[in-house]
């Protein structure tokens, strides 16, 4: 698909940098940052898997620090009786007041639906919850997670449908990430204090190891300096610094939330008794 003379635009106008393509590979992208033995490449540097078990969990983070683009990831999440466990994929920057992008899969007993907690943390301040049911079983194969962040927006998606958006509202006083570049992090990690049901219901260890795998990582994103990518997929092309999203994806978006979104804390009335926060009126 080639770039539309608007996107091209954007790129020359807005950010003054330019594209050049690399292919990702997880021995160059990535270092396994915890776990011993539990996190694995393989494949030539095209596979990767976490690992979890009653003595540790495992992680690993990106080598390079992004500021603003799209980053993809194909996961498929531990089967079976993954309760307690949670597989987080997130972008983030350090100190205390770190900016968050947030992915959590939160396990579930054999046959109930994972849960997708999404967050967004601006000045080391969090707090702004959702979280949805898959329409798909996300351990039978591999799907693809995706962040979208530029300027104006923070888009998740999955498999190319976006399920939410944070919408930068710096105007009415919400701080929005823009400054701090982040690096993207992975782990698998014991939760059942709270992941599964509240807490009610906890790991089956019998059930470890608990894996996750990870696949045909793409990343598109802008410095303050240049613009790299190694992405060949249609989905790319400069098209994560469109400002808007186009009127199908509206109407995905609204279609997931409609039908797939169990908690959102700008409905969460009991949780701010003083008001909803400034994004959400």
């Amino acid at each position: 698909m080639a770039l539309s003379l608007n996107g091209f635009l954007v790129v020359i106008l807005g950010l003054s940098c330019l594209m050049i393509a690399y292919g990702g590979n997880f021995h160059q992208d990535f270092d396994i940052t915890w776990g011993d033995q539990k996190a694995k490449i393989f494949n030539g540097g095209q596979l990767l898997s976490l690992s979890l078990d009653k003595s540790s969990g495992s992680g690993f983070k990106s080598k390079q620090e992004y500021l603003f683009g799209r980053i993809d990831m194909q996961l498929k999440l531990v089967g079976g009786n993954s309760a307690g466990t949670v597989t987080a994929y997130y972008l983030s920057s350090e100190g205390p007041t770190h900016d968050e992008i947030d992915f959590e899969f939160l396990g579930n007993l054999s046959g109930d639906p994972y849960i997708v907690h999404t967050n967004v943390f601006t000045q080391g301040k969090g707090n702004r919850e959702q979280q949805f049911y898959l329409w798909f079983d996300p351990t039978k194969n591999f799907h693809t997670y995706s962040i979208v962040w530029n300027t104006q927006q923070i888009i998740f998606l999955v498999d190319n449908t976006p399920i939410r958006l944070f919408k930068n509202a710096e105007s009415i006083g919400v701080p929005f990430p823009k400054n701090q570049p982040m690096r993207i992090y992975s782990s698998l990690w014991n939760a059942d204090d709270w992941a599964t049901r509240g807490g009610l219901v906890k790991t089956d260890w019998t059930k470890a190891p608990f894996t996750a795998y990870y696949r045909n990582f793409n990343v598109q994103t802008c410095s303050p300096h240049s613009c790299t990518s190694n992405s060949t997929s249609s989905i790319s092309n400069g098209a994560w610094q469109s400002q808007e999203l186009d009127a199908y994806s509206r109407r995905r978006l609204r279609w997931v939330q409609k039908n797939f979104m169990i908690y959102n804390y700008c409905t969460d009335l009991k949780r701010f008794p003083q008001g909803l926060p400034a994004e959400c009126r």
